[in-house]
């Protein structure tokens, strides 16, 4: 029996179930409250769609932290080699980068966002933009609308709006008081992949904001990993960063203070730093000994010398074991608006296993709305267009169900 089904939110989760939807012949539609649907798809594309991870499988799977044993049956319904073939017949080629990470070729989002629009318009979804959802009326949805407002009833209801992060492409988070007012639990949002504060000096800040960090490895309760940062003003961001960014807030959160340790030369032993910095003339500049036998550049230096302001007082010994672990204090995350994911949103134990809200039978939710958080490469994508897919999924079997 067909259905009607009222999507809220044009993202890559709400249009992932749009098109199984309409290929299992509802009658869908997409409603959302920007002008263009897609828009922090878009933003994720203008430095390179970073599509889904070629990384082994197996290891994939265990990127979610505390919902992997709840998502890893839900990955398996859209896995990094089912979104390639997915792109593929959408006419986007991808490539695997030299980090795993997978790309389209032309390297753009807009072009892929355009097919599947052309696509799902061929299906018959139809998508309603400046249509702002503002909560339920008995069964039915309410809506915002340049023409007023506006009332619909569907057979069912998928929420796909996002988490809280780039509130200007529409991920505001308004839906929380919404769900809370149906009893659904939610925990508190908070910024994923984020950037810290670091409270450096002005004459840091002024110098060498913007300025990258480059091949160093950081350790944190996450691991070890190696890459490159940046100095923001007032402190840090970039792909490294990242990676540790959920160990640092949460070690913020129970603790009260957290740092990340830096190795400003990877490769390179704390004994042979040592035997370098011994062998350099006493008389010469602390900057230049480091250059000649650490080969460390201005920032790493600077950034050196920001941590330990007595750094040049320290015998060689003690200087290479402080270039191989620099413990770097973290204050505080940067704000949730500037994040590029939350962490939090609505409990995974308060919807069912087809992801329907277990409070408001008939009304499902998926990506990011839902309490899970992962690291960028691919992995936050791949789990919306998989949680989309899962969320529709549960939409059509619904219709069998006794109380569907």
């Amino acid at each position: 029996m067909k259905k009607s089904v009222a999507i809220i939110g044009g993202g890559p989760s709400g249009l992932m179930a749009a098109e199984h939807l309409a290929g299992k012949g509802h009658a869908v539609t997409v409603y959302d409250a920007m002008p263009t649907v897609g828009r922090k798809f878009l933003l994720a594309g203008k430095s390179g769609l970073n599509i889904t991870h070629a990384e082994d499988y197996a290891r994939f799977v265990t990127r979610f932290g505390a919902a992997n044993d709840r998502l890893r049956p839900v990955l398996d319904l859209m896995t990094p080699t089912a979104i390639r073939s997915w792109a593929a017949g959408l006419g986007t080629e991808t490539f695997v980068g030299s980090s795993g990470r997978i790309f389209p070729k032309a390297m753009k989002a807009s072009p892929l966002l355009r097919a599947w629009l052309r696509r799902l318009d061929g299906m018959g979804v139809i998508i309603l933009t400046h249509h702002r959802w503002t909560g339920f009326d008995g069964d039915a949805l309410l809506f915002d609308t340049p023409e007023g407002s506006k009332r619909v009833a569907a057979d069912a209801t998928l929420l796909a709006l996002g988490g809280a992060s780039w509130p200007k492409l529409g991920s505001t988070a308004a839906w929380v008081p919404l769900l809370q007012a149906s009893d659904v639990d939610i925990t508190a949002l908070r910024p994923a992949n984020c950037g810290f504060d670091c409270d450096f000096s002005d004459s840091f800040d002024s110098r060498f904001s913007g300025h990258p960090v480059k091949s160093v490895k950081a350790t944190s309760t996450a691991g070890t990993t190696q890459g490159e940062f940046v100095i923001s003003r007032g402190g840090i961001e970039g792909s490294l960063i990242y990676a540790h960014s959920a160990a640092l807030r949460d070690a913020l959160d129970q603790e009260g203070h957290a740092a990340l340790t830096l190795d400003l030369t990877p490769g390179r032993t704390a004994e042979k730093l040592s035997a370098d910095l011994a062998r350099q003339d006493r008389k010469a500049s602390f900057s230049t000994r480091l250059k000649k036998a650490a080969n460390l550049d201005k920032v790493k230096i600077a950034l050196l010398r920001e941590v330990r302001t007595d750094a040049n007082q320290l015998d060689p010994e003690g200087l290479a074991n402080l270039i191989k672990a620099l413990p770097l204090t973290v204050n505080r995350p940067r704000p949730i608006e500037e994040a590029i994911s939350t962490a939090g949103g609505v409990a995974l134990e308060a919807i069912d296993e087809r992801f329907m809200l277990k409070s408001r039978p008939g009304t499902f939710i998926a990506g990011e709305m839902l309490d899970w958080e992962a690291p960028t490469g691919g992995y936050l994508l791949t789990a919306c267009f998989a949680t989309g897919i899962a969320a529709a999924r549960g939409i059509d079997q619904w219709r069998t169900a006794p109380d569907g």
